[in-house]
């Protein structure tokens, strides 16, 4: 377990965005009967998912998102000095989807870009290292980028995810505080453990085993009473040690914002941990689990409270495939950018 107090940034703004494509998982799903789909719907509470079209990738909907937020804060893109693009669906499998995003988003040169391979708990990982960063060093800005398609690995014929994901790209806007500046310290908990890699896996198309025949082995694969069990596990835990780390009580948790894995685990964990439902907003209903940027994602969709005359606290939990989980306790000022739009961009 790695344990981190780091010196809090602001928030600038956090901005999302899903693909114009609504798919209707009753209405529009021809590879099932009704009655399955009704069951599937009815434990994993999706009805709809944002569904990708033709070739568009994770670092479109990243690139939508990170457009709109930088126009709204109207931000001097020469003042980023870092890019952190968090995926596990990049355009390719060289060159990175960050040095794409650089020169797309008109980034300059200066800017430091690189990718961080992770799933379900990149976005907790994504705002550790840039807080970190931004601790250790003279930057002033990092962009935080994390997009996933997993529509796109997700074979249509597998009950067990056909009609569970859906896609999503994020884009999070951090600038360094000044000196003097009171705000509490951000607290992240991370964990690790390799063990349960073949829980959520794609065994085919890196390099172990990059031209499998087996066309299967292509998409991804999941044992879902593991991926349960795992999280019923280590996620009361990892929001008691948040809370010890940072010195505070659940009541002082504004909102707890969790990856959006499937409604019966989530249930499960909002009573296990007793806590009010209108504190741990549920949004997967209309958009799926959206990997990693489900934790951005529901931020802007939830509508969660923000008070005005302070930074709302949220703990930011991520859990999933590695198996990786980790949080991240924040804060979120009252004048922080939340935007949301739609790939591709309208008018």
């Amino acid at each position: 377990m790695t344990q981190a107090r780091v010196r809090a940034p602001k928030i600038l703004g956090v901005a999302t965005c899903v693909p114009a494509r609504r798919f209707d998982n009753v209405a529009d799903t021809t590879e099932f009967t009704a009655d399955e789909v009704r069951k599937v719907v009815g434990m994993a509470g999706v009805a709809a998912r944002r569904v990708v079209d033709g070739d568009t990738c994770s670092s479109d909907l990243c690139f939508g998102a990170a457009q709109k937020l930088l126009d709204e804060l109207d931000i001097d893109r020469s003042t980023i000095d870092v890019l952190i693009m968090a995926t596990q669906t990049p355009d390719y499998v060289m060159p990175s989807s960050s040095c794409l995003l650089q020169q797309r988003l008109g980034l300059p040169t200066s800017c430091a870009a690189f990718d961080l391979n992770l799933g379900c708990s990149a976005y907790v990982y994504g705002l550790w290292l840039a807080a970190s960063l931004l601790t250790a060093s003279p930057y002033r800005r990092i962009l935080v980028l994390n997009g996933e398609t997993p529509t796109r690995y997700a074979d249509r014929a597998d009950r067990s995810v056909a009609l569970l994901f859906g896609d999503a790209g994020s884009a999070t806007l951090l600038e360094r505080r000044e000196a003097g500046d009171e705000t509490p310290d951000w607290s992240f908990v991370l964990h690790t453990d390799g063990a349960g890699a073949d829980d959520l896996i794609i065994r085919a198309g890196g390099f172990r085993d990059r031209f499998c025949a087996d066309t299967r082995q292509h998409y991804v694969s999941m044992n879902g009473s593991g991926v349960f069990n795992f999280t019923i596990r280590v996620i009361p835990p990892l929001v008691r040690d948040t809370l010890e780390l940072a010195g505070i009580g659940k009541d002082d948790v504004d909102c707890f914002i969790f990856h959006q894995s499937n409604r019966f685990i989530m249930n499960h964990l909002v009573k296990k941990l007793a806590l009010a439902p209108e504190r741990a907003p549920v949004i997967l209903e209309e958009f799926g689990n959206t990997g990693g940027p489900s934790v951005p994602l529901t931020i802007t969709q939830s509508g969660f409270a923000r008070p005005a005359d302070r930074a709302a606290r949220l703990m930011l939990l991520g859990y999933g495939v590695g198996l990786s989980w980790g949080s991240a306790l924040v804060d979120v000022a009252p004048d922080c950018r939340i935007v949301h739009t739609e790939w591709p961009a309208h008018g």
